[in-house]
């Protein structure tokens, strides 16, 4: 069995939602990690009985490191794929790959150099039904995708935030953190180039200064187009149009209903804030390990209710199934539920490395999603049409 040494930069939330797979994937080895808290590093250690310090520097000179996972704010990804290429280590990185398409460029530039290789992810584009979905369109029998419609209603914009996640200029909001996952599933799915955008971006709490909302019209060089939309405000769930199923996977429960505002009404500063977020994750006062023995999850990940039409009928990816609408009878192809939550991620991540499979997530593709979702922001700003790549 190939398996894989990872470095971890940064033990916040991208890591927490993360370790579930690398607690249950028996490829992975966590043998180094950094971030700045204390609690953080000792948690690690006592988890792992693997060292932790304070930059990633030091992380990325340890020889037993054949790659890093970059889960750090969104502002630091570029300046840490730098650092771990610069030593020799392949890089996942999480999304948004930068906030800019010329600290994309360098990430890409400086990897190739060191000939490493860079993965982007997790977006859920590595989402089995996504990618089964992606199969079934492959194979022709459907015809040419014309039209996709994406939309999520989460509570997004009212989990615990530190300041510059709702700074849309320091990588906050909904448009860097939601549209990734979104526009990277509807490129996945389109199969061909994006030329076009229309957007308009949703930012109506002064208490949260950023978008919580977007809505958004994409075409597609070979003539599809789609529609994206998303709220994060907390008030419907779009998780109940899909029987309850969770983004992670995870069983909910409609009378858990409000739970993320009643939650952060009781906050009284943007400090508590800071605190109660740290507090949940990694290392956290309030922070709950999950199970070593069974993944808390009943189906596969997704990102909210999607159908792809086709010339020849239309396909809804589902968390544990695959709706078919044809032309005379409308099937549904099971998902087994997975053994390993985003497994995906560690197959790309084992076949880049050890097979030296170029990756689908590379840095190209992740620099034409944060490509889309700027041109989303100008867009809306500017009440224009944005072309891709003009």
């Amino acid at each position: 069995m190939e398996t894989i040494r990872l470095g971890i930069a940064g033990l916040g939330r991208a890591f927490s939602l993360m370790l579930p797979t690398f607690i249950a994937d028996a490829r992975v080895k966590l043998v180094g990690a950094c971030d700045p808290r204390a609690t953080a590093r000792a948690q690690f250690e006592a988890d792992f009985d693997a060292p932790a310090f304070e930059d990633v520097g030091s992380l990325a000179r340890m020889p037993e490191v054949d790659a890093i996972y970059i889960a750090s704010p969104h502002q630091f990804h570029a300046a840490h794929t730098r650092i771990a290429a610069a030593h020799g280590k392949h890089v996942l990185v999480e999304k948004p790959m930068a906030l800019s398409l010329a600290e994309c460029d360098d990430m890409i530039d400086v990897c190739r150099s060191a000939n490493v290789h860079l993965i982007v992810g997790h977006c859920h584009s590595f989402d089995t039904p996504y990618l089964r979905t992606r199969e079934l369109i492959a194979s022709g029998a459907f015809g040419d995708v014309k039209m996709i419609q994406a939309l999520n209603y989460t509570d997004y914009l009212y989990r615990p935030r530190r300041p510059e996640e709702l700074n849309t200029q320091e990588g906050g909001g909904a448009v860097f953190s939601q549209a990734a996952h979104q526009v990277d599933i509807v490129r996945l799915l389109a199969g061909s180039r994006a030329t076009r955008i229309r957007a308009a971006v949703g930012n109506w709490d002064r208490a949260r200064p950023t978008e919580g909302a977007y809505t958004a019209t994409l075409w597609f060089e070979h003539g599809a187009f789609a529609t994206l939309s998303y709220n994060g405000y907390a008030h419907f769930d779009s998780d109940e149009w899909t029987g309850w199923i969770g983004e992670m996977g995870q069983a909910k429960h409609a009378d858990d209903y409000g739970q993320a505002r009643r939650k952060l009404a009781r906050v009284q500063s943007k400090d508590e804030e800071t605190r109660l977020k740290a507090a949940g994750t990694y290392g956290g006062e309030s922070y709950l390990a999950p199970s070593r023995t069974k993944p808390d999850t009943r189906a596969h990940q997704h990102f909210g209710p999607l159908i792809v039409s086709c010339e020849r009928g239309d396909l809804r990816p589902l968390p544990d199934a695959i709706f078919i609408y044809g032309d005379e009878r409308c099937e549904r192809h099971a998902l087994p539920a997975p053994r390993v939550p985003r497994v995906e991620v560690i197959d790309e991540l084992i076949a880049a490395v050890h097979g030296d499979i170029a990756p689908l997530h590379d840095g190209a593709w992740a620099r034409g999603t944060l490509e889309i979702c700027l041109a989303m922001l100008r867009s809306s700003h500017e009440q224009r049409d944005v072309v891709i790549g003009g």
